[in-house]
Order: structure tokens, then C-alpha cells, then sequence
């Protein structure tokens, strides 16, 4: 099992004391979240009852790729994926600069955790259009891994053309979301699938089975896919285990939103949060 940091909702200064924290206690990566901007959302949040957003204006959305990369330069072992990069609100040129130069700095150590997203507005500021968002996000995946070899490519419309900088290894495709599009998605193109909620052991067998039944129809081994699952479970060591034997790889954690009342008045955001991550890495990954 790997332990993923899931450090969204981080104000922006904390993030490279997160990163080097994260290092130090043993995570194996640290992931954040991609918001463009905050506006009266006419698109429903999926992901809450009443279908608005948890945040608000003052909530930190800082670039997924500046952000990595600043933490990449003071760290060296721990990989960063966004969970999920919007990528379909994006041109396919831009994403492909960007995560390849994210990765030739680190060291080879991102991961596009990739979505289609939900926010209509969004698209709209980008000018990308949000009701063919799946569509284009398949056509997107072989394009990157396409772009990210640094061999000459023909884009529609384009004459042929290649990019550079670009790592040396291929960069891991993860697909992000649990509709049945995108788990299919994950299954058909995907390195790996991570989870876009905090998952009951109930509701992720069910996307584990899904997955697994995707997998066979697409022809590709059980073991295909990396899974990275957020759990609704206070952590241990054992828990994690058994998650691990239905086939969790990696997990994610936020080890401060389970800090006691008394902890958080009596600590400040960043001391908190490197608290109670040493307390997960004490308990948990040397558990």
C-alpha cells in the first residue's frame, strides 16, 4: 500500500512545507486539487446534497503545475499528481507543455490524474466546450502519450510537430471520477483510477467490481490499473491491509480533518496539519 497526502483546500504558502513534511514522514505522493476560479456556480456540485460547492471565494485554487513544480524543487523522492486536472477545459497543446515540462523538472515525478469535470463555467471562460468533454478527453490521452515521446506528430490541421522538453520515461495516465464513463474510461486508457470522494468500504467494492468487470471487457489483466481510493475509515494499519487485498495500491488521506476540536484550537493550519501527519505516518505507513 502507498499513502497519497491529499492536501486540497491547503492555502497556497503551506504548500511547500507540506511538500518537504510529506517527504519526511513517508508519503509516497501529495496531490491537490484544480479550480480555475470561484463564481455564483449555476452548475450543481455533484458532490453535495444541496449541489454547492464546499469552498468559497477565499478558498486557495492555486495552478496545479506552478504549484508542482515549486514542490518539486524542494523535495526529491515524492510524486505529485493533481486529483483531478480539468483537463478537457484545456487545449491539448497547453496540457501536454505543461505536464511534460512538470515532469522533466521533477525528475519524472507526476502523474496527470486526469477528469472531465462538472463546473460549465469553467469551459466557458476557456473557451473549450463542456458538452463534448468526453469525448475530447479520450481523444486527448493517446495524443499526450503521443506528444510526450518526442517523436514528430500530426494534429489535425497542424503541420508536423514535436515538443521538447519531454521525459524520458512515459508520464502514468490516471483517470479520476466513478460514473460509469469514467470508469470505463479508466479501463479502456488509463495507468490508473483515483477516486473524487471519500468512499464507504460498501461503495468502493462496488467500483472495484465495475473496474474489474471494465477491464475484462477491454481485454487488459485485473491488475492493469493503479487504485488510489480515499477511505471513509479511521486509519490503521490493518484496515489499510485489507483494503490492499481487494485491490487498493494506494490511498489518500488528509490526517487533520481528523484532529480532535481541542487540536485545532490549540494549533495553528500549518502546525496542525504536520502534526497529525507525523501521527498518520507513526501509526499508519510504520504501522
Amino acid at each position: 500500500m502507498r499513502y497519497w497526502l491529499g492536501a486540497s483546500f491547503a492555502a497556497t504558502g503551506e504548500f511547500l512545507e507540506l511538500a518537504r513534511h510529506a517527504e519526511m514522514c513517508g508519503f509516497d505522493a501529495l496531490t491537490l486539487s484544480d479550480h480555475l476560479f470561484f463564481a455564483d456556480f449555476a452548475s450543481p456540485y455533484p458532490y453535495s446534497r444541496s449541489g454547492r460547492p464546499r469552498w468559497d471565494a477565499a478558498t486557495h485554487w492555486p495552478d496545479v503545475w506552478v504549484t508542482i513544480g515549486a514542490m518539486a524543487a524542494v523535495t526529491s523522492t515524492l510524486t505529485f499528481a493533481p486529483n483531478v486536472y480539468i483537463a478537457p477545459a484545456r487545449d491539448l497543446m497547453t496540457v501536454a507543455k505543461q505536464v511534460s515540462t512538470a515532469a522533466v523538472l521533477s525528475g519524472e515525478r507526476v502523474v496527470l490524474a486526469a477528469g472531465v469535470g462538472w463546473c460549465k463555467e469553467e469551459f466557458e471562460a476557456t473557451g473549450q466546450d463542456f458538452h463534448t468533454r468526453g469525448k475530447r478527453l479520450d481523444a486527448m490521452i493517446p495524443a499526450l502519450r503521443e506528444l510526450w515521446t518526442g517523436r514528430e506528430v500530426r494534429l489535425d490541421g497542424l503541420p508536423p510537430l514535436s515538443i521538447a522538453p519531454v521525459p524520458r520515461r512515459p508520464i502514468p495516465v490516471y483517470i479520476g471520477g466513478d460514473s460509469e464513463a469514467a470508469l470505463r474510461r479508466a479501463a479502456r486508457l488509463g495507468d490508473g483510477w483515483i477516486g473524487n470522494r471519500v468512499y464507504t468500504e460498501e461503495r468502493l467494492d462496488q467500483v472495484l467490481a465495475r473496474l474489474r468487470e471494465l477491464l475484462e471487457e477491454y481485454g487488459r489483466p485485473p491488475d492493469a490499473l493503479e487504485v488510489v481510493a480515499p477511505l471513509a475509515v479511521l486509519p490503521d494499519a490493518a484496515t489499510y491491509r485489507r483494503f490492499e487485498d481487494k485491490g487498493v495500491t494506494a490511498t489518500m488521506a488528509a490526517p487533520w480533518w481528523l484532529a480532535s476540536p481541542e487540536e485545532k484550537a490549540r494549533h495553528g493550519s500549518l502546525e496542525l496539519k504536520k502534526l497529525t501527519m507525523e501521527r498518520f505516518a507513526d501509526e499508519v505507513i510504520r504501522g
